[in-house]
């Protein structure tokens, strides 16, 4: 059985914008270019092109022989999740494009594969090629595609759905005309019609855990109704390290702190240097730890054996004493918070400067995880984390408990 590679892309200056896709088979034994395809579709975003880059290319790779086993390799992480059934498609201009693509061949015979944008050049290069022929106010030809040479491939290229061809072998003219004339009107229709709905950039929350406090280094609970300690002269130190990193990423576009003091110091060092305000939520306080305020675990232990046991068992369960919450309701604090965040800065990259408890709960969130798992990370004082969330209600965990700008 024969096996094809089937690389796609698509793009859209502007998103949306004017769009196009491309998309290449190759012989997987001997990495020689089989077929490409690419056209400019109008106006349209990022996730329709790429869409329809996959469909072109499985399409291609269906009409040189439809009983090949195929894999597929994308440099879009959504694409390629959504086809591989493990994120959700809930987006409805999305739904009706996978279900097409999967169409083209039995699942049985298509595997899909995420790869650096480095690695799909071929498929990017055929994509612009389009973009770029669309701006002339005409369609991409194959006779004049250079990707398979800036992709560094050796192979010749041919078109992925040629044009008829006389008994001797010869394209027609005519037909060749018609087919641009009828691509043509299909882009006009397609920029008529209207931009398609875009999933867009993820929001993205890098969650900083606060500096240390004179109460970090011995493990003592430090919640929400304790003495709301400050910054040792340490965990000073360590929020200008961090401030230093996030500086030199140069991501970040908005900052949100908890309320209390050891978070908010921590974050006014941060913002001084990213030349950004604060914004201060109530949601991501730390959990009010009541009567073990201050005390280290061991001491819990002692004194309140049978409450501890509770806590411990039970993400229902609160600690001993007046202002305990139990992390079944610090888990709908932070995930009504997180809601609202999200809908305020839909799109962009925000630090969220916040405790222990909250950012473990968004980490335990956006993986399904269950309560016990809180007790299962690590989450080191001025360590970084990231998650980020797609306008389809898939998220993603991206980095967690970071602490090399530390080192």
């Amino acid at each position: 059985m024969r096996e094809f590679i089937v690389e796609a892309d698509g793009g859209s200056r502007g998103n949306p914008g004017p769009a196009g896709y491309g998309a290449v088979v190759i012989d997987a034994a001997s990495g020689g270019t089989l077929a490409e395809a690419a056209e400019y579709i109008g106006v349209a975003t990022n996730n329709v092109a790429e869409y329809r880059g996959l469909l072109a290319g499985l399409k291609a790779a269906r009409e040189l022989d439809p009983t090949a086993t195929v894999r597929v390799r994308m440099d879009s992480k959504l694409v390629v999740e959504q086809m591989s059934g493990r994120w959700k498609i809930k987006h409805p201009a999305m739904k009706p494009l996978a279900l097409e693509a999967a169409g083209v061949f039995p699942a049985s015979q298509v595997t899909y594969e995420w790869v650096p944008r480095e690695q799909n050049k071929h498929a990017d290069r055929l994509a612009n090629e389009a973009m770029d022929a669309g701006r002339r106010g005409e369609q991409w030809s194959p006779s004049s595609s250079t990707a398979d040479l800036d992709a560094g491939s050796t192979s010749t290229p041919t078109v992925a759905t040629p044009p008829p061809t006389t008994p001797t072998g010869a394209r027609e003219p005519g037909d060749r005309a018609a087919k641009a004339e009828a691509d043509l009107r299909a882009a006009r229709n397609v920029a008529a019609a209207g931009p398609e709905p875009d999933l867009g950039a993820p929001a993205t929350f890098v969650l900083l855990r606060h500096g240390e406090t004179p109460l970090t280094p011995t493990k003592r609970f430090s919640g929400s109704g304790g003495s709301d300690p400050a910054l040792s002269d340490i965990g000073r130190y360590q929020a200008e390290r961090v401030a230093a990193a996030l500086a030199a990423r140069g991501t970040i576009q908005a900052i949100v702190s908890s309320p209390l003091a050891r978070c908010r110091e921590t974050a006014a060092i941060v913002a001084a240097r990213l030349g950004l305000q604060v914004a201060v939520d109530d949601g991501l306080r730390e959990t009010g730890f009541g009567a073990w305020e201050g005390l280290t675990f061991g001491e819990v232990r002692e004194r309140y054996p049978e409450d501890l046991d509770a806590w411990l068992a039970s993400p229902g369960a609160r600690p001993t004493g007046g202002g305990g919450e139990s992390f079944e309701a610090v888990a709908q604090r932070v995930a009504a918070t997180r809601d609202k965040l999200l809908a305020a800065y839909a799109g962009r990259t925000v630090l969220l400067v916040s405790h222990v408890t909250p950012i473990k709960t968004l980490v335990r969130l956006v993986l399904g995880a269950p309560p016990e798992s809180l007790f299962r990370m690590e989450l080191a004082a001025a360590s970084l984390s990231a998650v980020a969330y797609y306008a389809d209600g898939n998220a993603s965990l991206r980095l967690l408990n970071d602490t090399s700008h530390l080192r």
